[in-house]
């Protein structure tokens, strides 16, 4: 049975930082290509970033501006978020989620499969 699981979100204020991890499990997934999404309330779920599975290739979405570092760890099969410079506007439930047939900019309409999320909140 595949299982994403994300931690590390929190409350954190204006201008910090977090780590958020995705520990996949229940296949292989060399060839699969591992993204962030995040769903801010009232809003829809709206691309972060992602990495193939082999960490030669990252993609980002454009709001980030190099606040984001996307990585993984293969040994321990887990994808980080780190996250720098933190927003209100960055509040949201962000998303692990893995795609097995596309890469670059991911679709939420598209990922095969999704961890439950982890809250994010950023205060002013």
């Amino acid at each position: 049975q595949v299982q994403l699981v994300e931690s590390g979100g929190g409350l954190v204020q204006a201008g910090g930082s977090l780590r958020l991890s995705c520990a996949a499990s229940g296949r292989t997934f060399s060839t699969y290509t591992m993204g962030w999404f995040r769903q801010a309330p009232g809003k829809e779920r709206e691309f972060v970033a992602a990495i193939s599975w082999s960490g030669g290739n990252k993609y980002y979405a454009d709001f980030m501006k190099g606040r984001f570092i996307i990585s993984l760890d293969n040994a321990k099969n887990t994808v980080y978020l780190q996250m720098n410079s933190l927003k209100p506007e960055d509040t949201a439930v962000y998303y692990c989620a893995a795609d097995r047939y596309r890469s670059g900019v991911l679709s939420s309409n598209e990922c095969d499969y999704w961890g439950r999320g982890t809250q994010v909140t950023v205060s002013s």
